[in-house]
């Protein structure tokens, strides 16, 4: 009789939490840094960072989660929204105009459609 060996147990993140867990933190840890305002940092930049890391990381899996429901066109412009409004936010930390938070907004959000779609539509053939 030939035993068979028990594969060990790994308990891993699947992708579907990694990614927006990576991105959020990234995102948390920088909306903190731009919040803080030359001084050293408090827990209020700290606060700040985590609320805004969780807030990403809620979205950017939502959108994971129902992207397989939504058509090719529709799933690119959602990735450029929430592309665009995270640029666009992280931008209006630094203390520039509203215009030039939604300009940065709006140009990163192009960008993401584009590639976004491009990426979408040769995946899908």
């Amino acid at each position: 009789m030939a035993t068979h060996a028990t594969p060990s147990v790994r308990h891993h993140i699947s992708l579907s939490w990694g990614v927006p867990l990576a991105l959020g933190a990234v995102f948390g840890f920088y909306a903190g840094f731009l919040r803080r305002t030359g001084v050293a940092v408090s827990w209020w930049d700290v606060l700040f960072g985590v609320v805004a890391g969780l807030v990403f990381v809620g979205v950017a899996y939502g959108l994971g989660r129902i992207q397989r429901a939504l058509p090719r066109e529709l799933r690119a412009a959602a990735y450029a929204g929430l592309c665009g409004m995270s640029i666009g936010f992280l931008h209006s930390l630094t203390g520039c105009s509203i215009l030039q938070a939604v300009g940065m907004g709006l140009f990163f959000a192009a960008a993401m459609l584009v590639a976004s779609y491009y990426i979408f539509s040769m995946r899908e053939k």
